[in-house]
């Protein structure tokens, strides 16, 4: 494995608070060949426009409403949520070789969105709250919650999407676990893909923070990093894991691609026994659920 350092994983924000793109990553300065990302906020009745080409394309809604047009059809009013905190994800998935406008009718709008090279062409798909698998992982301090926005079932060509919400106090990925080598039983079962996976951060405070650690298997790589409000890490190899500063609630938006798509990992075999410690979910879970869409 290729040796890695924190600043070559970590791209700390750049937000002005003004509208445009406030957060974004390019494949090349990842060093692979599939993510790239940008974060964008928009005034009310501004518009960003763009058109696809050999890409697949989501667009995840976190704050206020918009309208898409495409040239393979329109989305009306999509989106509910005053910010990732209040509620369930609004999402659009795009095939290759789609124009498209989006039109911010809220002031404060913002979309995250991640597009991969593709030769394969699946339909446009609106990911509405009640499409999103909501999960409640872990136990103990090690409890959070997984909204699956894009998984293996999806019909995407390398995509694969969640948002992830980690109380505060709390740890993500325990026991640490890596996916950067395929490999398959005699059987063809995958059991480990190698998929590149990089997370975008949000705190329910303006001085919320998460330490991220990422460790190749031969140990000669470990880095732990502080994440603030919209930092983006990269996790190209290796063992990873993560904790939410006590008080802030952790909110990271997680992208995924590579050999398959289907989520196959290995625990690192030193901590692998903490599995089987986690016992009870954390009582603050859920901490954003379907109900709070009703009455829209």
């Amino acid at each position: 494995m290729a040796s890695f350092t924190a600043e070559r994983l970590h791209i700390p924000a750049d937000d002005s608070g003004r509208a445009g793109a406030f957060a974004a990553l390019d494949a090349k300065r990842a060093g692979w060949d599939m993510l790239n990302f940008a974060a964008v906020r928009l005034g009310k009745d501004r518009t960003f426009e763009i058109a696809i080409d050999a890409f697949e394309y989501v667009a995840v809604v976190l704050s206020g409403r918009c309208n898409i047009r495409t040239n393979r059809g329109d989305f009306e009013k999509v989106g509910r949520r005053d910010n990732v905190f209040c509620g369930m994800p609004h999402a659009l998935y795009l095939p290759p070789q789609t124009e498209f406008e989006i039109e911010a009718i809220t002031d404060d709008f913002e979309f995250a969105s991640c597009w991969a090279p593709t030769e394969k062409e699946n339909a446009p798909r609106l990911i509405a709250p009640s499409d999103v698998e909501l999960l409640l992982l872990g136990g103990g301090n090690c409890s959070r919650q997984m909204n699956r926005l894009i998984g293996g079932d999806f019909p995407a060509d390398r995509l694969l999407v969640y948002e992830l919400y980690t109380p505060g106090g709390n740890w993500s990925s325990v026991p640490p676990h890596k996916h950067d080598r395929h490999r398959t039983d005699e059987k063809g079962k995958v059991l480990e893909a190698q998929l590149n996976r990089f997370s975008f951060y949000k705190f329910d405070r303006p001085t919320g923070y998460a330490y991220q650690r990422v460790y190749s298997a031969d140990k000669r790589s470990d880095v732990t990093m502080m994440a603030r409000q919209h930092d983006i890490i990269l996790m190209p190899e290796g063992y990873y894991t993560m904790v939410s500063a006590p008080g802030t609630t952790t909110y990271t938006l997680n992208f995924l691609a590579g050999s398959t798509r289907e989520f196959a990992y290995s625990d690192d075999p030193d901590y692998a026994w903490a599995r089987h410690t986690m016992i009870g979910i954390d009582r603050r879970l859920p901490l954003v659920d379907p109900g709070m869409d009703v009455g829209h």
